[in-house]
């Protein structure tokens, strides 16, 4: 895979909150909820149904690769892409079958990910913990690799997210999609599909 300068495709490019503030526990809570079994594939498994059998789907801000790959497992063609390099090496010790990109996803234009994408997946919280005002700049990149007819799945935090995670009501977020040239197709307050919520935002974008 083709990158900018530099090993993770970051040169020139402001760094998260993920990177400046408290990471806490993410990857040893996820690993050991997946140990114990506990049901971590609420994500995939709306993505899923946003799909056609065999998707290509880009994971944006995979983390350790749980999305990825359980979306894998069910028969799609998936490409993740992760900054924090910690979280790819897990996401690919762990998925040793999961393609992983390590670069910054405001560099996403520049990679050389092969076709569109019916889907990217951007849950997690990654659109709170980006750098400060780069939510526009993210989502028109994001905007830049899906397919004619391709949509994004967000989720994330609203607000009383992870402590290095901003406030991002649905309207201010709303606008940011508008003025990415994307559109609000379905909104909900969880991946169960539960009306919506002020605490934490699921929506279906598209072009």
């Amino acid at each position: 895979m083709a990158t900018p300068d530099g090993p993770d495709g970051s040169d020139d490019l402001p760094p998260t909150r993920w990177e400046t503030g408290p990471k806490g526990t993410y990857a040893e809570r996820f690993a050991s909820l997946i140990a114990e079994g506990a049901d971590v594939d609420g994500e995939a498994r709306l993505a899923d149904a946003l799909v056609q059998r065999g998707a290509r789907i880009l994971d944006a801000g995979s983390g350790i690769g749980r999305v990825g790959a359980t979306l894998a497992a069910r028969g799609h063609d998936v490409i993740c892409v992760e900054k924090d390099a910690e979280l790819v090496a897990e996401s690919r010790r762990r998925y040793p079958g999961l393609e992983v990109v390590e670069s910054d996803l405001l560099a996403l234009p520049d990679l050389d990910l092969g076709a569109p994408f019916d889907l990217v997946v951007l849950v997690g919280n990654v659109l709170v913990l980006l750098a400060p005002a780069t939510e526009q700049r993210l989502l028109a990149a994001v905007r830049d690799v899906l397919a004619p007819t391709g949509r994004v799945l967000v989720g994330f935090h609203a607000q009383d997210g992870p402590t290095s995670a901003r406030a991002y009501p649905y309207a201010e977020f709303a606008a940011d999609v508008a003025a990415a040239d994307l559109t609000v197709q379905h909104r909900f307050g969880t991946y169960e599909l539960a009306a919506p919520s002020d605490d934490y935002t699921v929506a279906v974008l598209s072009r």
